[in-house]
């Protein structure tokens, strides 16, 4: 049932227009950019995005003139876990990497615990905050690591979201869902969900 949704997700996102696509992802970002998560976050994570994906450029760009750090992911295919790495840049100190991820090219990692708040990318969300990855199960890993306290925020295009996810045991769903068109708030860490919808 996931592949199957996994590909009816990508032809939906294959068929956005990339005018529409850009400015669904700067809605997007601008809805983020407004949580009190983000504006109180000091170190943040991000992901470098991918065709098809939300481009969280903003995020990046507007965490740098508010003096936070900026971290993306660097995956370890043998060990298969991520961690966060500062960037200073979107262009320079970056490397593009198996399945054409682009990735920080080094550096040293900042511990899990000093993350605020992570941005998490998907194929799928439902409105139960529930992800649907690309099936390596990495952030599904990386939010269920010990010593992360902050909050996991899920962004999406409109057409990414779901009414349910099939969930299986591992499976670790984000605090808040944004979208180009609402703020999906589920639950704070440690919190049971509310299932409430705000800023539509």
């Amino acid at each position: 049932m996931k592949e199957s949704l996994r590909k009816h997700i990508r032809r939906k996102l294959a068929g956005l227009d990339p005018a529409v696509a850009h400015a669904k992802s700067m809605a997007a970002c601008k809805r983020l950019q407004g949580l009190p998560e983000f504006r109180q976050a000091s170190v943040v994570m991000i992901y470098l995005p991918m065709p098809g994906e939300v481009d969280v450029t903003p995020l990046a760009l507007r965490g740098w003139q508010e003096q936070k750090t900026i971290t993306a992911p660097k995956l370890s295919w043998d060990l298969r876990h991520m961690l966060p790495i500062e960037i200073r840049s979107l262009e320079a100190g970056l490397v593009t990497t198996k399945g054409n991820l682009r990735e920080p090219a080094g550096g040293e990692p900042i511990p899990v615990q000093m993350l605020d708040l992570v941005v998490c990318p998907a194929l799928a969300f439902d409105r139960q905050g529930n992800r649907l990855g690309r099936g390596a199960g990495f952030y599904d890993r990386f939010l269920a690591t010990p010593g992360f306290q902050g909050a996991a925020v899920g962004i999406a295009f409109r057409e990414q979201l779901v009414d349910e996810l099939p969930v299986q045991r591992n499976d670790v769903p984000v605090h808040i869902l944004v979208t180009d068109e609402e703020v999906l708030r589920l639950s704070r860490p440690g919190e049971a969900a509310e299932n409430t919808e705000v800023a539509r």
